[in-house]
Parts: structure tokens; C-alpha cells; sequence
């Protein structure tokens, strides 16, 4: 049995915000929601967080989430104290293991927790990394054979101590029972008046408990963040490490430093993405996608050989195969693009399908529209879905043409085969296979000046 505390208390000072810390986001989900997610994948039995600054908007940012217990630190008087809090909410199984995790440090990964609970083996394990500079980072202290024997934080060294460069992480795990017990024995007669977690060390090691040491498989898993510039180094480098995982799984990125997933990215073989294109939520790219410069894709599914063109941003959207998008173009919640269809630039759907081998390529917008196949949008078309209080639906059905400047106002069906001419204003059903239009007739004024500026 496995509980998790992950330590989410602390104010951030440094970030010069409002919001708390664990809630600045990398690779657009905030730094706790990355822990508690990498916390899942362990299966834990009961996943605490120790809340402290900012309490209440750290619970109601996931208040929509199941299976987590919120205590609150306060004051906040060290790692130890903040452990401290969680205890009368463990489960308190003889065997369970307790895990302590830490919401600032987001990018641990499933991987190296499970070999850090590995490292256990009955006894407390934790997690180290041997660093060029340790300026700040509490030092691991081991005996002539190599074993840890305790951790003293950097503020507490001596001189000798301080030329380690063995750090704790802060990342530990320990039999929950003896946790407890230990965290009760804890003092704060240190440098900075606080229960330092890292003493369980040295009182499990006197009586005689084995303590273990596991370590991260990148460097980047245990970097935390104190301040916007680190925020950002971390940003950049779980980037890097993204778009270093679909290199190696066989995708094209034009320049791996100008991309940006903020979610999952599922790609099928021979996909291209251009630069600065940004994904977010859940993203499905089939077989031979090509993605142009600087698109912004949401939530969607991009069936295979099809080709979205530059500055596109599509958002909720289904588009099927060898259809070609943008540039420009914006395809909004709900719209359904059919195979081969062509949505071209500066057009805008919305909660709407487009069939098959249909074509909308200048400046349109389809919104509460059901559109046939191999119907022709001509640039300047809106369907006028919108009354000020209800939508309503426009249903175009197949091989129509439209001309350009037309407005359709819905609700409204233009039938099969039906031509709307150019600048038509659709306020009644369209007959299929007949030409409908509603022009005034063009007339020329004999004689007419255009007037004139008076000196």
C-alpha cells in the first residue's frame, strides 16, 4: 500500500505573484497538476497535499478531481512540519510505504519514482544527484563503505561537508509506520528554526534502518522552481525532451527549439511540423500530416495526407484525410472536415461539417452548418446563424454552389445542385438544381456627377 504527500505549501516569494506557486504552469498544466498526475501512475492508495499560501485556490483548481485529501501547513516551519500534517490522514497499513513528493518539482517521472520505491527494501529510500555546483542543496554524508549515514543542509555545513557534491532532492520514501514515528522525534534547533524531513535520516540510520539512494534518469526530472527564470529553463528543457521523444519515435520537426506541446501528441509515420506550431490537450496527427509554421492546434484529429498551411488554428476540431487547411484559417469547437475538402484562408467554421470534397477558400464563415460533398463556398459567405438569442442550422446539401458575397440566413436548406448567385441574401429554401438570386436590377443614371469639394 502506497500513500503519496506532496508538498504544495510554500508561498514563492520569488515568482512576484499572486498566484501560488504550484500553479504556474510548465508545458501549459500547472506544476502540481505534473506531479499529481505522475503520482497516479504509481496507483497510490491515497494521494495527500499539504497546502499552505494560497490554500484555497490551490483546492478549488482541483476541486473537479477525485481521490485527493488537502491539509493545510500553517504556519510553515520546514519540510518535516509540512510531512508533519498529513500523518492522522495516512493509511495505516503495517506494510504501507509513504512517498514525499514535492509540487514545485513537476517533471519526476513515473520511472524513477518506482525505482526509487525499489531502492526501499524494507528500509528508506531516497533520491540523489550529483551536481557540477551544489551551492544551496543539502549535501548526502555516507561513511567509508559507502552508505548513507545522514543529510545535512547547506546551511548547516562545514566546510569539509560542503565540498560534496552528492544533493538530496528532497524526494524520499520510507515505511509509513516508522515515518511516523520519526517525524514525532524531529527538532527545530538548526540555522533556520525549522523540522528538517532530512533528519529521519540520521535517526534511521542509529537505528539501524537501511537507507537507499535511487537517481533520476535526466537531470531536468529534479530541477524545482523558485523564480520566473527558472520557470522558464524548465519550460525550455522539457520541451527539448518532447519534441526529443517524437524525433526518435519518427517525426519531422523543422527546428526541435521552435516547438511547443502542452499535452499529448500522437503522430502516425512520415509527419512534418514546421516551426513554432504549438499543441495543446490531446492532439492526433495520422500518417503523413504535414503541419506549416506557427499553428496552434487544440483537442483535435487530423486525418492522414492532409496538409495544414501556415498561421491555422484549429481548436476541438475533426478534419479527415488529404484535406488541405489554411492558410488562415480558424476551425472552431465542433467543426467536422470531410476527406479532400479545402478550407482556405481567412475562413472560419464552426460547429459545422464540411463534406467531402467540398471547398470554402476565401474569406467565409460556416457556423450551425450541415454543408453536402463537393460543394463550392464562394469567398465572402456567412451563414447568418445567429439571432441574438438562438442559433439556428443551414443545411447546404451536395454539389451546390454558392457565389461569392452570399449571406444565408438560417434556418434555412438550399437543395442538391443548387446555384445561389453572387451577392444573394437566402432568407428562404433554395429549390435544388435551380439558380436563385435576389439582386436589384442594375440601372445606370444619365447624367449624375459626383460631387465636388467647395473651394
Amino acid at each position: 500500500m502506497l500513500n503519496i504527500v506532496i508538498l504544495a505549501a510554500g508561498l514563492g516569494k520569488r515568482m512576484q505573484s499572486s498566484l501560488p506557486k504550484v500553479l504556474h504552469a510548465v508545458a501549459g498544466k500547472s506544476m502540481l497538476a505534473h506531479v499529481i498526475e505522475n503520482a497516479r501512475m504509481l496507483e497510490p492508495s491515497r494521494i495527500v497535499v499539504v497546502v499552505g499560501h494560497g490554500a484555497d485556490a490551490v483546492k478549488a483548481a482541483f476541486a473537479h478531481e477525485a481521490g485527493l485529501d488537502f491539509v493545510l501547513q500553517s504556519p510553515q516551519q520546514g519540510t518535516g512540519h509540512a510531512v508533519m500534517q498529513a500523518v492522522p490522514v495516512l493509511d495505516d497499513d503495517p506494510q504501507s510505504v509513504t512517498l514525499v513528493l514535492y509540487g514545485d518539482v513537476p517533471l519526476v517521472q513515473s520511472n524513477t519514482l518506482r525505482n526509487l520505491l525499489d531502492a526501499c527494501g524494507g528500509g528508506v529510500a531516497i533520491l540523489t544527484e550529483k551536481l557540477s555546483d551544489p551551492t544551496g542543496y543539502g549535501r548526502i554524508v555516507r561513511n567509508g563503505s559507502g552508505q548513507v549515514q545522514r543529510i545535512v543542509e547547506h546551511k548547516d555545513a562545514t566546510a569539509e561537508e560542503l565540498t560534496l557534491n552528492e544533493v538530496n532532492t528532497g524526494i524520499l520514501a520510507a515505511p509509513t509506520a516508522r515515518l511516523k514515528h520519526w517525524l514525532s522525534q524531529l527538532r527545530n534547533d538548526n540555522a533556520q528554526g525549522e523540522y528538517y524531513l532530512t533528519d529521519i535520516i540520521g535517526m534511521a540510520v542509529a537505528e539501524g534502518i537501511s537507507v537507499g539512494a535511487a537517481h533520476p534518469s535526466a537531470s531536468w526530472e529534479t530541477l524545482g522552481v523558485n523564480s520566473r527564470a527558472q520557470q522558464a529553463q524548465l519550460e525550455r528543457l522539457w520541451q527539448a525532451e518532447q519534441a526529443r521523444r517524437l524525433l526518435d519515435d519518427g517525426v519531422t520537426l523543422a527546428d526541435p527549439g521552435r516547438f511547443d506541446l502542452r499535452g499529448t501528441l500522437q503522430c502516425g509515420r512520415d509527419v512534418f511540423i514546421d516551426v513554432g506550431c504549438v499543441f495543446e490537450g490531446h492532439v492526433v496527427l495520422e500518417d503523413g500530416v504535414r503541419v506549416g509554421p506557427h499553428c496552434v492546434i487544440r483537442h483535435s484529429h487530423v486525418g492522414a495526407g492532409t496538409f495544414i498551411d501556415a498561421f491555422s488554428h484549429l481548436d476541438n476540431a475533426r478534419i479527415g484525410q488529404s484535406a488541405r487547411i489554411g492558410p488562415y484559417a480558424r476551425l472552431r469547437p465542433g467543426a467536422d472536415i470531410g476527406d479532400t475538402a479545402h478550407v482556405g484562408n481567412f475562413v472560419e467554421i464552426k460547429n459545422s461539417q464540411l463534406g467531402k470534397g467540398s471547398k470554402a477558400n476565401h474569406l467565409a464563415y460556416i457556423g450551425d452548418a450541415h454543408v453536402g460533398e463537393r460543394v463550392n463556398i464562394g469567398a465572402g459567405t456567412i451563414t447568418c446563424n445567429y439571432d441574438g438569442v438562438n442559433k439556428f442550422q443551414t443545411v447546404i446539401e451536395d454539389d451546390v454552389f454558392i457565389g461569392s458575397d452570399t449571406q444565408l440566413v438560417a434556418p434555412v436548406r438550399v437543395g442538391k445542385g443548387a446555384t445561389l448567385g453572387a451577392g444573394t441574401t437566402l432568407t428562404k429554401d433554395a429549390p435544388a438544381g435551380q439558380l436563385t438570386l435576389s439582386r436589384t436590377r442594375q440601372q445606370t443614371v444619365p447624367g449624375w456627377q459626383r460631387p465636388v469639394k467647395k473651394s
